[in-house]
C-alpha cells in the first residue's frame, strides 16, 4: 500500500511534458532517474503506459485511462491540502456528473454553463444517459435522478425540484383509438412504457379520494429513453407518460393531449445524490448549490 502511489506524479508530469528530458527539468531529477520511476509504476501495473521512440512519447489506450484518473488524484490530494490549511479552498479539478437526458437538456444547460464560468478551473465529465448508473462504483461524483419515489440507499440526496408527470396521447393516435376515459382503460390501449423502471407495465395513479391504484398497460413499446417515448408517442404509436420536463413545449404547441385529468399521478421528484455530505469537496458543494439555487420554485 505505501508504494501505491509511487510514481504517479513523475509519470503525469512527462505526459504534460510530451518527455522525458522536459520532465526532468521540472521534477529537478535526472533523465535516467523520471524514466526508471516510470519503468518501475509500469512494472507495479502489469501494463504499459507508454509508446516510446527516439523522438517522442504517446499514451497507450491503457495509460490514457490511466492518466486521466490519475489527473483527478492529484487534483483531489491538492484539494485536501487546501481544505486542512484552508489556503485554497475554491472547487478544482474534473466533476464527473451522471443526468438523464430530458432533465438536462430542458434545466441543466444554462446551470452547467454560469457553473463553468464561475469556476474556470473545474472540467466537467458529463453522461447524459436514463439508465440509473452506481455513482460510487462508477466513479461519479454525483448523479441527478427522477423519481416519483427515490429508493433508500446508502447515498445522499437533496431534493431540487418537482414537476407534474402526465399521461399522454397525441390527436393521431385517439383519432384511431379512441380516447381513454379512466386508466383502467389502458389495459387495452398500446403502451410505451419507460424500461428503466422497476414495473414499466404498471402505472399508478390517484384517485378521487386521494387513494392510489396501479393499471397494468400492455406495452406496445419498451423504451430505455424518455426522448424516444415522447417521439413515438408524438408519432401516434401508443399512449405514454413522462415528466412534464420532456414535453413541456409539445403540450405547450397542443400537439400532445393529456389524459386523465380527474386522476393524476403522482409528482416527480428530481434529486441530487451523491456519497457522503462529509468533508464534500468544494466542486462538488459549489454545484449542488448552483444547481438548487437555480431550480427552486
Amino acid at each position: 500500500m505505501n508504494k501505491l502511489f509511487d510514481g504517479i506524479v513523475i509519470f503525469v508530469q512527462v505526459v504534460k511534458s510530451a518527455g522525458f528530458s522536459a520532465a526532468a527539468e521540472v521534477l529537478g531529477h535526472s533523465t535516467s532517474y523520471v524514466s526508471k520511476e516510470v519503468n518501475k509504476l509500469e512494472s507495479r501495473l502489469g501494463v504499459r503506459l507508454l509508446n516510446r521512440t527516439t523522438r517522442s512519447i504517446g499514451l497507450t489506450p491503457e495509460g490514457d485511462a490511466y492518466y486521466q484518473q490519475c489527473l483527478q488524484l492529484i487534483s483531489d490530494a491538492e484539494q485536501a491540502i487546501g481544505l486542512i490549511t484552508q489556503h485554497d479552498v475554491s472547487p478544482r479539478g474534473v466533476l464527473k456528473l451522471s443526468c438523464p437526458v430530458g432533465f438536462a437538456q430542458q434545466h441543466l444547460k444554462p446551470i452547467i454553463s454560469e457553473y463553468l464560468k464561475r469556476y474556470p478551473n473545474v472540467s466537467l465529465d458529463l453522461d447524459l444517459s436514463d439508465k440509473r448508473t452506481d455513482v460510487i462504483a462508477d466513479g461519479y461524483d454525483l448523479a441527478i435522478r427522477a423519481s416519483a419515489q427515490l429508493e433508500e440507499s446508502s447515498l445522499i440526496c437533496r431534493k431540487l425540484y418537482s414537476c407534474k408527470a402526465y399521461t399522454v396521447a397525441s390527436k393521431e393516435y385517439i383519432s384511431r383509438h379512441g380516447k381513454p376515459h379512466h386508466p383502467r382503460e389502458l389495459e387495452t390501449h398500446n403502451g410505451i412504457c419507460y424500461s428503466n423502471h422497476k414495473q414499466p407495465s404498471r402505472w399508478d395513479y390517484i384517485d378521487h379520494d386521494g387513494k392510489h391504484f396501479s393499471v397494468d398497460i400492455r406495452p406496445k413499446i419498451l423504451c430505455n429513453n424518455g426522448n424516444m417515448q415522447l417521439n413515438l408517442a408524438l408519432a401516434g404509436h401508443g399512449i405514454t407518460r413522462l415528466p412534464n420536463f420532456y414535453m413541456q413545449g409539445e403540450l405547450e404547441n397542443d400537439q400532445l393531449e393529456i389524459l386523465f385529468d380527474k386522476f393524476p399521478s403522482a409528482n416527480i421528484d428530481v434529486f441530487v445524490v451523491y456519497p457522503s455530505r462529509k468533508h464534500l469537496s468544494p466542486k462538488v458543494r459549489a454545484f449542488i448549490d448552483l444547481a438548487a439555487e437555480r431550480l427552486a420554485g
